[in-house]
């Protein structure tokens, strides 16, 4: 299924009970490309106090049911197309779960569907592949009563499984004791932990968010987007233990972390420790796409999720500032030739993607100040919204687009780009920008234009040619600055 076909938009609102936070989610759908256009929470722990009495909290109930009223007029006034309303494991288990989801229907008209443990663990599967497909080894959610796990890698495999391990089921009478946590935790996870070993675990949940977010903070990271933040375990050790040491004072006193988030982030820091050491971990990559976005990508045709996340994000922003729809195709095709003859940088299959999504946001600056274009292209873009890219790939991109539109090879923020690309990347991104450029300028963005021009690499040297009548297209200054700007990047003679 093409990612340029026209979809209708569609807004749909999730309504996400969880555990520890109530959330609203306004998403619009445009084909696979999804966008958050709304996005409240309240940390109303509905779980808190179903370890020692089997019931929602009361405090939370009455956090929760403000939230829930607040959620349905805002639905009321927007009018989505879809509405989904679900509970996962506070609401699950509690003995006064059906009570509660009966009031709210009276209170709201919403109807909540509550999920088993086994349909929450596979729609976090769901989201986790949705905003990177690419993702192999063990998805976990941690939510505030329990622990998903599912096996993916082409799919969730397998039923998954949830343990109760969130942080509002090892509360414990007797106060924090890291100690006796981890052996409570180690028991835990000790019947699965041979089915569920793996090399890379993708984190899903606001707990272990908080915990990538510090991370990236505390080693100075330069993007700070959470979405496939990558760490060792090693790090990932080191930052659980370093949390759990911390008082509750200690840690509300960090800026952005709620003094709810507070008072259960050290258990979160503890429960991936366990993990580390029990299922063999080498990294821990961060997933912001969960049961909500699952939710969504299970009701997507067939044919629809099987477009790639970053190519539909592309698409769709891109498509929105063109001058004319079959322009990146055409770019795309045009690029072969000198996309080829440049150093690989993430593999053949990879950089083959990178090089038709940077195609796809080859007009993204047209309806921007000219004077202003190049940072203001290079920032949405390092910056964007649209998952299944690594920040490495962010990088790419925005180097790549910085060229498209005349930046220097230094681009707006060096340190960034170096810290995240490595030299070959740079250089591979720079030139490809630097022909896109070319070939919108000769063609004047016609795709029927360009189709009656190549760029070629043969013999040491970049050959801009001319189909038969149409030699006037290479006349011209501009062309040949261009033109000899691209040969230049690549280290090759220019002919014309």
């Amino acid at each position: 299924m093409s990612p340029e076909r026209e979809y209708e938009s569609k807004q749909i609102a999730v309504i996400d009970i969880g555990s520890n936070s109530v959330r609203l989610v306004l998403y619009r759908l445009e084909g696979r490309a999804v966008w958050t256009m709304f996005n409240e929470k309240v940390l109303a722990g509905l779980g808190r106090d179903l370890a020692a009495t089997r019931r929602l909290s009361e405090p939370g109930v009455v956090m929760a049911m403000t939230a829930l009223r607040r959620f349905a007029a805002v639905i009321e006034g927007v009018q989505p197309d879809q509405v989904l309303v679900a509970a996962t494991a506070a609401v699950r288990e509690a003995e006064d779960g059906p009570l509660f989801c009966e009031r709210v229907a009276a209170e709201t008209g919403l109807r909540i569907r509550v999920l088993s443990g086994e349909e929450e663990a596979k729609y976090s599967a769901l989201g986790v592949l949705a905003g990177d497909p690419g993702a192999r080894g063990v998805a976990a959610d941690m939510g505030g009563a329990s622990l998903e796990l599912t096996r993916i890698g082409d799919g969730p495999r397998g039923k998954g499984v949830t343990l109760p391990l969130g942080p509002f089921a090892l509360l414990d009478a007797k106060g924090f004791d890291a100690d006796r946590l981890r052996g409570r935790i180690a028991k835990r996870l000790e019947p699965i932990e041979d089915d569920y070993a793996t090399p890379t675990l993708y984190a899903v949940g606001g707990a272990w968010r908080s915990l990538a977010q510090m991370h990236m903070a505390m080693a100075d990271h330069p993007i700070r987007i959470v979405h496939q933040y990558a760490m060792s375990a090693a790090d990932a050790r080191d930052m659980a233990r370093l949390v759990a040491r911390q008082s509750r004072a200690s840690l509300e006193k960090l800026p952005g972390l709620s003094k709810r988030r507070a008072e259960t982030l050290p258990y979160a820091a503890l429960v991936l420790e366990g993990l580390i050491e029990r299922l063999g971990l080498a990294s821990v990559n961060f997933s912001a796409w969960g049961v909500r976005e699952g939710l969504l990508y299970h009701g997507m045709e067939p044919a629809m999720r099987a477009v790639d996340p970053l190519l539909a994000g592309c698409s769709a922003w891109g498509g929105r500032q063109g001058v004319d729809p079959a322009l990146p195709r055409a770019l795309d095709g045009w690029l072969q030739s000198v996309a080829s003859a440049l150093p690989e940088v993430f593999g053949e299959e990879r950089d083959a993607l990178l090089t038709s999504s940077v195609c796809r946001l080859a007009d993204l600056g047209a309806r921007l100040h000219p004077d202003h274009r190049t940072n203001l292209v290079f920032d949405q873009v390092l910056w964007s919204p649209i998952p299944g890219q690594t920040h490495a790939e962010r990088a790419f991109m925005a180097v790549a687009m910085n060229a498209r539109y005349g930046g220097e090879a230094r681009t707006p923020a060096p340190e960034t780009v170096n810290r995240l690309l490595s030299e070959k990347g740079q250089k591979r991104a720079r030139a490809l920008g630097l022909a896109m450029r070319l070939a919108c300028d000769l063609s004047g963005r016609s795709p029927q234009l360009l189709a009656n021009a190549t760029a070629t690499v043969e013999k040491g040297a970049l050959r801009v040619t001319a189909a038969t009548g149409y030699a006037d297209m290479l006349l011209g200054e501009q062309t040949k600055r261009r033109a000899k700007a691209l040969a230049e990047a690549m280290d090759l003679a220019l002919k014309i």
